[in-house]
């Protein structure tokens, strides 16, 4: 039997993703709509041995296409046709709710309501006679608590039995009016006799559309039926002029009034009773006069998210040591069964260290989605993006911006592929891109090994500030750089930050965990299998070309002659230190004799400006494929053989003490890794959301061009002042 398709829609923090995951558990898949960015969710469930499809369209309040979400809600709802729609409704709200639910029938979509959060309308004192509500409708209601799982089973019987029943669902006709209603009777006959985009809508819905101004639509007439739509179009601007001289409104608002005229004409008849006063302050409301204080307000959110990433880094702690510890195991275990040979070192250096330095982020990536999804599904973060929504929108963001910044690292430890992901929910396509192109400043998992190795080795006594300044300038520098192309290459009007703030709910450990494992999963495939193949390129890139063999002789040959001069000195330790030193010159010379080397070598001239050396450079060229690289790179390039264990010390003891680097070198490198390239995963992400290939490269070329020139003037001038 083949399967049947669900739909299930509503507006946003309607409870629709809370009841998808009730429905579907963990036989769900995540990917994205054809040639857009929007998120499409899919999954299964069965209820008496009959198998159903439930795709998760994108929360929309209308069907007007307005924004992308909208679209693709409309044009899934056009082409596939669902069997049926679940249309999720917010008890609390149930007016501005139903304006979607009205357009659903305006569509002839066969529908269902699910009257969700029941529990937070009677909390209200908002009573609702669903059988009341259903009769005037005429179309089947049911009360749900989606993240309870009640009225699952009603909803399961009541799709059943609709879909069973199949019966003929005849549109939606609502009176806008005397003006209103003669232009569409007018445009409806038209449309009817020409059978223009008949097989795809309903001829008076198409007629809204273009009373709408709905840009899709009209474009869609334009290449059906040109000379049809120019009249459709005259028809559209003869009532606009004739609204705007009498009511000085437009046509859409006309319509949308006459809609909520008739949702309410529908609520008064004995459907909703208030028992209590309404204008009391709810839990909510009181939670929020605290919360989002114009003084306290931002107090309590950087408490809030310093306690995020203090719980984050704190708790996963233990997993990512025991990961990494068995990334050392795996190595220790291919070190002792595989021969010694460029296989082994392949294996060790190219595959367990490249994927393994990416995974064992894993256990924080886990808990910091945890904690964020935790803020999300309560509500807070949505307060968040309230609160900062005027400082964005100084510098061309949308307040909806900061959850992208935060998710990419805002504080410490993201990562911007989620984040350039969280660009999704913002509207204007201006504003996301200026949005996905300054994400990556932020300090992700993946720089903060870098400034920690800084820190450690050149502000040990002031680690903490220092890190917290460089936090602060990630928060400025990715401001003033949105600025800079907000006013420049993706200049546009802001748009208005609308947000609904949802009630404060505590979120259901289930779907903490789906939510958790969904941006993980992400994390792991999208991150894990590039910086495999990258990690093998950049082991060749340090290996190849092996050094002549002219050379190998000479250090060979130095060798020897140490052990014919002191042939009894076997544990000697300064035949041990001169062997050593050997094998630490001959390490450099294979090092510079590598393709990376010569690579590092001649990028000299360039960044010697900004006080970096070739060694350094091989690290930020590595840094391109993943910003965990450059402290294995350097790791790698710094210690030229061990003279002697116990006196080497850590790599920030050596870089320390390097000739060449100082504080002011290390405050270069900071600055040119906060802003230089995104890593190559990153940069995918970019060019796959941006939509071009071309937002992927400018932010190479841009980033790594801003990054240098900062540091190269604060490089210089420090030198200028004896620094």
């Amino acid at each position: 039997m083949a399967e049947t398709v669900i739909a299930l829609a509503g507006n946003p923090n309607s409870g629709k993703t809370t009841l998808f995951n009730a429905f579907t558990g963990s036989h769900q898949h995540v990917g994205n709509y054809p040639g857009v960015t929007v998120e499409k969710k899919e999954g299964y469930y069965s209820h008496n041995s009959r198998q159903y499809k439930i795709v998760d369209l994108p929360g929309t309040y209308s069907m007007t296409a307005y924004s992308m979400e909208e679209l693709v809600a409309r044009d899934y709802l056009v082409n596939e046709k669902p069997a049926l729609v679940i249309n999720i409704v917010d008890a609390a709200n149930l007016e501005r709710n139903l304006y979607l639910s009205v357009q659903f029938m305006e569509m002839g979509v066969p529908i269902l309501i699910a009257l969700n959060m029941i529990d937070v309308a009677k909390n209200r004192g908002i009573m609702i006679d669903t059988q009341a509500l259903s009769d005037i409708m005429g179309l089947p209601v049911v009360p749900t608590i989606a993240r309870r799982g009640e009225g699952r089973e009603d909803l399961s019987r009541v799709v059943e039995r609709m879909i069973d029943k199949q019966s003929q669902t005849v549109p939606l006709n609502i009176s806008y009016g005397s003006d209103v209603d003669q232009a569409l009777d007018e445009m409806e006959k038209l449309i009817t006799v020409a059978n223009f985009l008949t097989d795809l809508y309903p001829p008076r819905w198409t007629a809204l559309k273009y009373l709408e101004s709905d840009e899709q639509i009209i474009t869609i007439g334009r290449q059906t039926d040109s000379e049809l739509s120019r009249n459709l179009e005259d028809k559209r601007r003869r009532l606009t002029h004739h609204l705007e001289n009498t009511m000085d409104l437009h046509p859409e608002e006309v319509i949308a009034d006459h809609r909520y005229g008739f949702i309410r004409s529908l609520l008064v008849k004995n459907v909703v009773t208030i028992e209590k006063d309404q204008d009391r302050l709810f839990l909510s409301d009181r939670i929020d006069k605290v919360l989002t204080n114009r003084f306290a307000g931002p107090l309590i959110m950087a408490a809030v998210l310093f306690g995020l990433y203090h719980i984050t880094f704190t708790y996963s702690e233990y997993p990512v040591q025991w990961l990494n510890s068995f990334f050392g195991w795996l190595s220790s275990l291919v070190d002792v069964f595989v021969p010694d040979g460029l296989v082994k070192s392949m294996i060790v250096s190219g595959v367990i260290d490249g994927v393994g330095g990416v995974l064992g982020f894993v256990p924080l990536i886990m808990f910091m989605f945890f904690g964020i999804s935790f803020l999300e599904d309560s509500g807070y973060m949505a307060r968040v993006a309230y609160m900062l929504d005027r400082v964005f929108r100084i510098f061309g963001l949308h307040g909806t911006s900061v959850m992208a910044f935060i998710v990419s690292g805002g504080i410490a430890g993201g990562c911007a592929v989620p984040g350039i992901m969280a660009t999704r929910t913002l509207r204007s396509p201006k504003e996301r891109l200026a949005t996905i192109l300054t994400v990556p400043f932020m300090n992700c998992g993946a720089k903060l090994p870098v400034f920690a190795l800084l820190t450690a080795a050149f502000f040990s006594n002031n680690q903490a500030m220092v890190m917290f300044i460089i936090t602060i300038g990630a928060w400025v520098g990715a401001l003033l750089v949105a600025k800079l192309l907000r006013s420049t290459v993706i200049r546009g009007e802001p748009t208005p930050f609308v947000m609904e703030l949802p009630p404060y709910r505590l979120p259901t450990f289930k779907g903490l965990c789906i939510h958790t494992w969904e941006r993980t999963w992400q994390y792991i495939k999208k991150a894990g299998t590039v910086i495999l193949g990258i990690s093998i390129i950049l082991w060749a890139l340090m290996t190849f070309p092996n050094l002549p063999q002219s050379e190998t002789g000479q250090f060979e040959s130095q060798r020897k002659t140490l052990q014919i001069e002191a042939p009894e000195a076997t544990g000697n330790p300064g035949l041990q230190e001169q062997l050593a030193l050997i094998d630490a010159a001959e390490a450099e010379s294979a090092l510079r004799y590598s393709f990376a080397g010569r690579i590092g070598t001649r990028l000299e001239y360039i960044s010697q400006w900004a006080g970096f050396d070739w060694r350094t450079n091989i690290a930020l060229v590595g840094g391109f494929a993943a910003k965990e690289v450059v402290v294995s790179t350097l790791g790698t390039a710094y210690s030229l053989g061990e003279v002697a264990p116990e006196k080497s010390g850590s790599l920030a003891d050596q870089l320390a003490a390097a000739p060449g680097w100082r504080p002011l070198t290390a405050v270069a490198l900071i600055i040119f890794t906060m802003f230089y390239a995104p890593c190559s995963v990153s940069v995918v992400c970019i060019a796959k959301e941006a939509g071009s290939w071309k937002w992927g490269a400018f932010s190479m070329i841009f980033n790594t061009s801003l990054a240098f020139c900062l540091s190269v003037i604060v490089y210089q001038i420090g030198t200028m002042v004896g620094l």
